[in-house]
């Protein structure tokens, strides 16, 4: 008996697709200085950890401006040729990182840095939608966040090695595999191009008349956006009230925490892409609620937690959530968004999160700490279901367009 691939449906992925996957890959395989930018500041250039911390601010507040920027940048110059100036502009920045020596050049850059690389997210969740069929986009865009896992499963480590060295050699490899990927993304989208023209094909203009609604003219969007910030909330928890949970609260080690994630990135890489081509045919509604559901289950889990295989139950548990609900929720903005605005979508769908990630970890921590983890993690479970009611509301009105 043959046993079926379970990634066989990516055969009949187009071209774009996988340069898109490939330069993703490589851009993130080089991305190393953002994880050790406090470590630069405080050890390479002797700040206090209140400036570096300052500059990560900095950073989230640049990356909230870019997505909307970025998005409107999209539906007027092609989200291609957004990511490819995202990915030239934000290396150029990186390779001038270590030559600022003040503080006021070091918050320039960062936030420079931040505008234009942050850009390149609602950019390349643009293009997929636009080179992807419509049957094909969940699937295309899970195989872009294995792009995302891979390259930062070695990126982050790479640079542990390289800082050990040299702190500035970390800007020089991030910056200039940035610029590398950004010249053969246009190099080669070009070159595609002009190979289906001459075959006949017809090519799409980058700045077509912007019609149908805005997001802010669109009511059940925003609905939709409630429910994205509500899950992001919840699936942030994983980088501050999480660890501090396990370490302070339950007395583990850290290193079991660091597991943890290894057990989340070996799921994401070798199940999300082939789960995804299985639910090619799920509703956007059964996906969204389901995958909210995992995350609130997950993360809400842990108010029971009492051992450590518990935790990787848990984990398990939200990280499925995680490949369903990302995926699935892209793919449903792709179709939800009118085609000649899908940049301001992608854009305002990217802020969404962005404001999860600036408002979660935080609050997660000042719960955790005034009113300890039983009562945290139980209202994560609580937000997993207000989110699968948000989203599956809006997935339920949502009006089919055509497709494109």
């Amino acid at each position: 008996m043959k046993i079926p691939n379970p990634w066989a449906g990516l055969r009949g992925m187009p071209a774009d697709v996988w340069l898109l996957f490939a330069t993703t890959l490589v851009n993130r395989a080089g991305t190393m200085a953002l994880p050790f930018l406090v470590l630069y500041l405080t050890q390479h250039m002797a700040l206090p950890a209140r400036v570096a911390g300052a500059a990560l601010t900095v950073y989230g507040i640049g990356s909230l401006l870019s997505a909307p920027a970025a998005g409107w940048l999209c539906d007027r110059l092609g989200a291609l040729r957004v990511m490819e100036l995202s990915l030239v502009l934000s290396g150029g920045i990186l390779l001038l990182f270590p030559l600022a020596h003040t503080l006021p050049a070091v918050l320039g850059l960062t936030l420079a840095w931040a505008l234009a690389g942050e850009a390149s997210r609602p950019a390349s969740l643009a293009a997929l939608a636009e080179v992807a069929a419509p049957e094909q986009r969940r699937a295309a865009l899970s195989l872009n966040r294995l792009a995302v896992n891979l390259g930062m499963s070695i990126g982050p480590a790479a640079g542990g090695l390289l800082a050990t060295a040299s702190f500035p050699a970390l800007f020089l490899v991030d910056g200039g595999t940035s610029v590398a990927a950004g010249i053969v993304l246009a190099v080669a989208s070009r070159r595609m191009t002009a190979l289906r023209a001459a075959g006949g094909a017809q090519v799409v203009e980058a700045a077509a008349p912007r019609v149908g609604p805005g997001v802010l003219a669109d009511r059940n969007f925003l609905v939709f956006l409630a429910g994205a910030f509500l899950v992001g909330v919840i699936f942030f928890q994983h980088s501050a009230a999480m660890p501090l949970f396990l370490v302070d609260d339950l007395g583990l080690s850290s290193a079991l925490f660091g597991m943890l994630f290894v057990l989340n990135t070996v799921l994401i890489v070798f199940l999300e892409v082939p789960l995804n081509l299985a639910m090619a045919g799920w509703s956007h509604r059964s996906s969204l609620v389901l995958g909210c559901l995992l995350c609130g289950a997950g993360f809400g889990g842990m108010a029971l937690v009492s051992a450590p295989w518990h935790l990787v139950i848990t984990t398990v548990v939200w990280t499925f959530g995680e490949m369903i609900l990302f995926p699935g929720s892209a793919a449903f903005v792709a179709d939800a968004a009118p085609p000649t605005r899908r940049g301001e979508y992608m854009g305002a769908y990217t802020m969404a999160f962005g404001l999860a990630f600036a408002v979660g970890p935080w609050a997660g921590t000042v719960v955790l700490e005034r009113a300890g983890g039983t009562v945290l993690w139980s209202l994560m479970l609580g937000l997993g279901a207000a989110a699968a009611a948000v989203m599956g509301l809006a997935a339920m009105k949502a009006e089919p367009r055509p497709v494109t």
